[in-house]
């Protein structure tokens, strides 16, 4: 992509002539490449320059007014857009290229990128970090995995592992969860056993003799008791 700045060398106008300095003065100190077009040597440049600004850019009288500035076939702005985005820290997205790293526009377009999406990249950075400095834990989420599925757990999975005090919990209640099983078939096997048990003869309920019977109570006559 080639930034045009369309300007007239040979104007007569003082604010003219300012604007055209201003714009690419800025444009040599943030070192973008950029190509002058002469509109006042040049009709061809004239023309091309007034055919490619779009309708609603133009003045009234339909003719617009250098500095012109393009981004090859795209037209950016003139004179009064780009120092708006001068003061705004947005000159590169005028421009239509991407900030160079580490600059002013670059950190904006970066904070704006995380309020639009709610993540911001220094703490997702920071949270992988933290996961890879507990290998323990991550260690600790491969051998459960191995025992449940057979395979060794997904990386994926494995991130999501930020405190190692969450990662000793499960490992204690997967070496519960045997136990609480064993000791309920353990009962279950010794329930049946009873209930499978023969009942053997000296167990069984012996017949009341008549011996063991009671005896009736045989009534005494009052006429023989001794007085």
């Amino acid at each position: 992509m080639v930034i045009k700045v369309y300007l007239a060398t040979a104007s007569g106008s003082t604010a003219i002539k300012k604007k055209q300095q201003d714009v690419v003065g800025f444009l040599e100190a943030l070192k973008v490449d950029y190509t002058e077009f002469d509109i006042a040597t040049n009709e061809e440049n004239r023309m091309w320059m007034r055919e490619n600004v779009p309708g609603e850019k133009k003045p009234s009288n339909g003719i617009p007014l250098p500095p012109q500035i393009f981004n090859d076939q795209n037209y950016c702005g003139d004179y009064d857009t780009f120092f708006n985005a001068k003061e705004d820290n947005e000159v590169f997205a005028f421009l239509g290229l991407a900030p160079p790293p580490g600059s002013k526009e670059a950190q904006l377009a970066e904070k704006a990128l995380v309020l639009q999406n709610g993540k911001d990249p220094e703490e997702h950075h920071k949270a992988s970090q933290r996961c890879q400095s507990y290998p323990v834990c991550t260690l600790l989420l491969c051998e459960q995995a191995e025992e449940c599925n057979g395979d060794s757990a997904a990386p994926e999975d494995l991130h999501k592992v930020s405190d190692p005090g969450e990662a000793a919990e499960e490992s204690e209640e997967s070496m519960k969860e045997p136990s609480e099983k064993e000791e309920e078939e353990e009962e279950v096997e010794n329930k049946t056993e009873d209930a499978e048990k023969p009942v053997t003869e000296d167990e069984e309920e012996h017949p009341v003799t008549e011996d063991e019977e009671e005896e009736p109570v045989t009534e005494v006559d009052s006429s023989c008791v001794l007085i």
